[in-house]
């Protein structure tokens, strides 16, 4: 009879040493890095073809918006580059031709300032050959500053037209991340408006499970560790999954009012995130716990 009561005794210590070795040394919910895609122009969405629970790659496009008004606008302004190019065109040819008569002039005044030597010509000649290259400089001069306005003009259409380009760009919108669509906010057809939002797409693929520890487990973990995370599978049995410790708080804070006990929420606790490769098991805002 002795005997048999220190083996009952023995197997409830064996058992209680199980039961505390085997418990977690913190618990939390599984979070999903989730982005809310919002609209960068206005206008119709032509095309929306986003399913929710379906995966999508990162670039594939979401929406398509109406680019109509867009491109009419780029085409008046390429209209208007065009019309200021060929203002341009017509300075340089106007002073292209007062240069060579310039040369003309500059012949005839070396020409007439042999002659004044010689008596064949007056000194009134000369000047008034002289004077007429001054002219023709300042007309020179006066379309210079012509084409600097006009080149101006040039330089605020390009300005225009790299800002109707980047619209266009926009109107396009591309995932930004791989993800699976969790919500759509939007249909094909509707009107949009610059930051109105169109999906939510979550990174399913890795998860991170928020737990919070104490001061005093401070000291066994850091940044980087290997730790090992579980889910419930069935009344006593766990799921397990490697993972690594991401981020830890370096701020105390009140236990989450999660915790109901009076006695646990006045306890200072530090914020920690696991990061936990995702085989379809693990969903958003359930429960976890973690061992380190």
């Amino acid at each position: 009879m002795k005997t048999r009561s220190l083996i009952i005794i023995a197997a409830i210590l064996l058992a209680g040493c199980k039961n505390k070795a085997d418990k977690a040394d913190a618990f939390g919910n599984f979070e999903a890095t989730e982005v809310i895609i919002s609209a960068e122009t206005n206008g119709r969405i032509l095309q929306f073809d986003p399913v929710e629970g379906v995966l999508v790659e990162k670039g594939t496009t979401i929406a398509l918006v109406d680019t109509t008004v867009l491109h009419l606008q780029k085409a008046e302004i390429d209209a208007n580059m065009k019309s200021v190019t060929t203002r341009i065109n017509s300075i340089n040819a106007q002073n292209d031709i007062l240069n060579q008569q310039i040369m003309n002039l500059d012949v005839n005044i070396k020409r007439t300032g042999k002659m004044l030597k010689d008596d064949a010509a007056t000194q009134k000649q000369l000047d008034d050959l002289t004077g007429q290259v001054a002219v023709f400089q300042k007309q020179i001069a006066a379309n210079y500053t012509q084409k600097e306005s006009v080149a101006a003009e040039l330089t605020v259409s390009e300005s225009k037209k790299s800002t109707l380009n980047e619209q266009i760009r926009r109107s396009s919108v591309l995932s930004p991340l791989n993800g699976t669509i969790i919500e759509k906010y939007s249909e094909a057809g509707e009107i949009t408006a610059a930051g109105k939002q169109l999906v939510k797409i979550a990174d399913l693929s890795v998860m991170k499970l928020k737990v919070y520890v104490s001061g005093a487990q401070l000291g066994t973990i850091k940044i980087g560790k290997q730790c090992t995370v579980r889910i419930d599978n069935g009344k006593k049995g766990y799921t397990s999954f490697p993972g690594i410790i991401s981020y830890i708080s370096d701020k105390a804070e009140f236990t989450p009012k999660i915790i109901q006990t009076k006695e646990e929420r006045v306890i200072l606790v530090y914020a920690v995130d696991l990061e936990v490769k995702n085989d379809g098991t693990l969903k958003s805002g359930m429960p976890g716990e973690a061992k380190f």
